[in-house]
């Protein structure tokens, strides 16, 4: 997303630049009672109308659809795809002392690092995702490493030598300081209700357990993983799981999240809406650590 931002400004100046050469034209060549009608309407604002995401697509520039005449339906398509996060964009941190041994993609010396002893390993999960969603949605990227120190500088979270996944509170208020809109949520009675949700958001941190449903998950008491991407035609999500270089960036369905929510949990997921640039108090940019990047 961050790579097209430039590219499509220029093309929307270009379009618009066109549609204002073309509507002068016009003008002169009307006759003088059709241009005293004209002046008096209201000029249509230039709009982009989208519809739900599994539904098709339009643009609009003006009332006349002069952006849907310009390119194909092809075309229109890749530009509005250009507007929204890609799989190959999406980050997919790592945790574990495995992958980074086997120099598996999206691992780190991280895994090597810990809190009174607790490695890193052992309870980096929520923190993997939280970096992923920083490195995606905003134009900075930092490691799970750094988003954990950041974490426990602006909030209370404290890692311990028995304990230390970071609870959903501090994730939440982590993420906001980041310049995200972020909610907590429940699991919803049914599952139609978690699909319309997922449909609508950026991106999602849900809390799994096999002890609710082992369909995907096996011996898993409680761990934080990162969907992205919901796709209604085949309703799957695209998944980023720090636990598990295996399932990681694959596309799984949505169903298994859903019957795996961990329900004895305070919340079952969290959901990120929105990146605000000016809203992000932290800006940090590089990681320092050894990495095996992909």
């Amino acid at each position: 997303m961050k790579k097209y931002v430039s590219v499509l400004c220029f093309i929307l100046l270009l379009l618009l630049s066109v549609k204002l050469a073309m509507e002068l034209t016009a003008k002169f060549s009307m006759p003088r009672t059709e241009l005293r009608e004209n002046r008096q309407e209201k000029e249509p604002k230039v709009e982009r109308k989208v519809t739900e995401k599994s539904e098709r697509v339009k643009l609009y520039l003006g009332s006349d659809g002069y952006l849907s005449q310009l390119f194909s339906e092809k075309d229109r398509e890749a530009l509005v795809n250009a507007f929204q996060v890609q799989e190959d964009e999406v980050y997919s941190f790592l945790q574990g002392p495995r992958s980074w041994e086997e120099g598996i993609p999206w691992s780190g010396e991280w895994c090597l690092l810990g809190v009174r002893g607790n490695s890193f390993g052992n309870f980096g999960c929520g923190l993997c995702c939280m970096a992923n969603i920083y490195d995606t949605l905003s134009p900075y990227k930092v490691s799970p490493w750094d988003m954990c120190e950041y974490a426990m500088s602006v909030t209370n979270y404290s890692p311990s030598g028995e304990s230390g996944a970071i609870g959903w509170k501090h994730m939440k208020e982590t993420l906001r300081f980041c310049g995200f809109t972020c909610y907590l949520l429940h699991k919803p009675a049914t599952y139609e209700e978690f699909q319309q949700q997922m449909e609508q958001m950026e991106s999602a941190i849900v809390l799994i357990s096999s002890k609710e449903d082992d369909t995907y998950w096996k011996d898993t008491p409680g761990h934080y993983v990162n969907i992205w991407l919901y796709r209604k035609e085949d309703d799957t999500v695209f998944l980023a799981e720090p636990g598990s270089p295996e399932n990681n960036r694959s596309r799984i369905p949505l169903r298994y999240v859903y019957d795996a929510l961990k329900t004895i949990s305070t919340f079952q997921y969290l959901t990120v809406e929105e990146y605000q640039e000016e809203d992000n108090q932290w800006k940090a940019d590089g990681i320092d650590e050894l990495w095996n990047a992909p």
